[in-house]
């Protein structure tokens, strides 16, 4: 395909036609055999091939974009809590939103007294989460500091990689600035290398997400296959409240702060971000859609520095989806047992699913495999724990795109808006 005619079919267009293919065979074929002995469940991994690739070449792009930064421009303490505040005030109105629809409306009661009922639709155990995992921060923030360099880059783990660069790009850009002569010139030629090891990677991203609409037609072909499309009538309500609350948040809060914070319209925000938005709730990933969130957010005239602030450094940060979801998930259960939570209770669930937010990077199906212990903290019984998960377990895959939508549009969000702080600075400096 030229360069011309992705332009007329952009990405999101493509990754669209792919879901719809996918729903197509999964509904008609099942979990049949139809082409050459092989079923959507044999199809489905190979389309989680493209994300597995997608992935592994975005956690060095973290690495590298943030050494690059450091290269190039100046990432000050003042940027750094910036970050922080928007992140915190983000996932603030997430909470209160959430709690509202749910104090509100109360959708967890028409669950009430149907939960042997709901028996029949159960999905298999979500996995299981890694040892060690926990809401405890302190607990957290000793696993995020790497046993080694390698393995934060075997697991995934963002935050990790995100230590490790900002500590290789600081002690850089200063021995850098420190040097002279021939050690300045030895200096210069491993930035010009980085910035090209950048380049290539990026490079490299986008023809693996090129391959996006045929890995997203294969994944849910399985899934729908598997789960068929019956399960809605009975789980309809869940579904609703958690899509409402994503959505609620995503459509209309993140489009009023950039635009009245960071000063971009919605109409340019959806425009030019669309292929992002796309491309997290398709492969599930904020972290595979890095590159792509990259490449909207300079569209959009997003400086590199506050674009790779907010995508690569403060990424785990801005994880509004899974947060949301956490409550919305456990308040509508507890609503669903009859259970009164207290307003501190309340809010201990709000802090725990922060928590579940900040420190789960690199866990597969991360929103589901936390929850449990989410909904330890808000009092709800193990035994009890053990019959719930698997009832939400055949609607979370559309749930767990959203998150990732929701997170990637936090993402862009924010670099909007530290974006229009750095110009005005700029401006009046």
């Amino acid at each position: 395909m030229s360069a011309e005619e992705k332009r007329s079919f952009p990405l999101y267009a493509r990754v669209l036609v792919g879901v719809g293919l996918g729903i197509a065979a999964g509904v008609i074929f099942g979990e049949r055999p139809y082409l050459l002995g092989y079923s959507n469940k044999d199809f489905g991994p190979v389309g989680l091939l493209v994300i597995q690739l997608l992935k592994a070449l975005a956690t060095p792009l973290v690495l590298l974009a943030i050494v690059d930064s450091f290269l190039k421009t100046t990432i000050s303490l003042r940027s750094g809590l910036r970050l922080l505040a928007v992140c915190s005030f983000n996932v603030t109105m997430a909470m209160l939103l959430g709690l509202t629809l749910l104090w509100w409306f109360e959708p967890g009661t028409v669950w009430q007294g149907q939960l042997e009922a709901l028996e029949e639709v159960k999905g298999a155990a979500p996995p299981a989460a890694p040892d060690g995992t926990t809401l405890n921060p302190l607990k957290n923030l000793a696993g995020f500091i790497p046993k080694s360099v390698v393995a934060p880059f075997a697991d995934n783990l963002v935050i990790s990689v995100v230590i490790l660069a900002v500590l290789f790009g600081a002690a850089l850009r200063y021995s850098r600035d420190q040097a002279e002569g021939s050690a300045r010139e030895a200096f210069d030629t491993l930035a010009r290398l980085i910035e090209a090891s950048h380049a290539v990677n990026t490079r490299m991203l986008l023809w693996v997400a090129e391959w996006m609409p045929v890995g997203v037609a294969l994944i849910i072909a399985e899934v729908v296959g598997r789960s068929g499309i019956g399960v809605f009538s009975v789980l309809w309500v869940f579904l609703a409240t958690t899509l409402a609350g994503l959505l609620l948040h995503t459509l209309v809060y993140h489009p009023l702060m950039a635009w009245l914070v960071g000063g971009v319209s919605p109409r340019v925000l959806f425009g030019k971000g669309l292929d992002a938005i796309i491309t997290a709730i398709s492969c599930n990933s904020s972290l595979a859609t890095m590159p792509v969130t990259l490449r909207s957010l300079h569209s959009m005239g997003v400086s590199d520095k506050a674009a790779r602030l907010s995508a690569c450094v403060g990424t785990n940060f801005n994880n509004d989806g899974i947060m949301l979801y956490e409550a919305l998930a456990t308040l509508f259960l507890c609503q669903a047992m009859g259970m009164e939570l207290t307003l501190g209770q309340q809010i201990t669930v709000a802090l725990a699913s922060v928590m579940a937010g900040v420190g789960i990077a690199g866990i597969p199906e991360a929103g589901l495999v936390i929850l449990p212990l989410v909904l330890t903290a808000a009092g709800i019984p193990e035994a009890m724990i053990a019959v719930l998960i698997p009832l939400i377990v055949p609607v979370d895959w559309i749930v767990a795109r959203v998150r990732s939508g929701v997170n990637v549009m936090a993402d862009m969000t924010v670099a909007i808006v530290l974006n229009r702080w750095e110009r005005d600075e700029s401006s009046s400096g």
